[in-house]
C-alpha cells in the first residue's frame, strides 16, 4: 500500500531548502518533522517529554556532521503513537536530543518549530519517495 504525506518546501535560507511533514500527536498538537535524508537515524526533541518513553536500551553514539563536530551520545526513546498525514506511526525507536538549536534556525525563517528529524532508519523501512515537483512524502507500507 501506497500513502502518501503532504510535504512543506521551506527555504531558509537563500538556497537552503528544508523539507517538512506535519505530524500530529494523539493529543491534537501539531509536530513538524524535517525530512533529512543525510541523518541516518530518527531523533526526537528531548524536551517533549509527553510524546515518547525512555527504552531500557543503552545509550549510543550518534555520527553526524550537521548536528556537531564530535558525535553525541544520546538516550533511545520510543514515541508514543503519533501520525505523518493520515499514516499511523506506532513504536518508533528515536535518538533523542535537545533541537533547541535547530528551533533557533527555523525561528529565524519561519513560526514553526520542529518535533524530530526523519532519517534514514524510517525512509529505508518505508521504501520513501520524496515528489518533489507534487511536495509529498511516498511510503510504501
Amino acid at each position: 500500500m501506497k500513502i502518501k504525506i503532504p510535504l512543506q518546501v521551506i527555504e531558509l535560507e537563500e538556497g537552503n531548502f528544508h523539507i517538512i511533514a506535519n505530524g500530529r500527536f494523539k493529543d491534537g498538537t501539531t509536530g513538524y518533522w524535517a525530512i533529512d535524508t543525510g541523518a541516518s537515524k530518527t531523533v526526537f526533541d528531548k524536551t517533549l517529554k509527553e510524546y515518547y518513553n525512555f527504552t531500557d536500551e543503552k545509550s549510543e553514539e550518534i555520527h553526524s556532521a550537521g548536528i556537531g563536530e564530535k558525535p553525541l551520545i544520546t538516550t533511545i526513546g520510543t514515541l508514543k503513537s503519533f501520525h505523518l498525514g493520515k499514516f499511523k506511526v506506532e513504536d518508533l525507536k528515536v535518538a533523542l536530543i535537545d533541537l533547541s538549536h535547530i528551533n533557533q534556525l527555523y525561528c529565524r525563517a519561519t513560526n514553526l518549530e520542529i518535533s524530530g528529524l526523519i532519517g534514514g532508519d524510517f525512509l529505508v523501512k518505508y521504501k520513501a519517495v520524496i515528489d518533489y515537483k507534487r511536495r509529498v512524502l511516498q511510503l510504501n507500507i
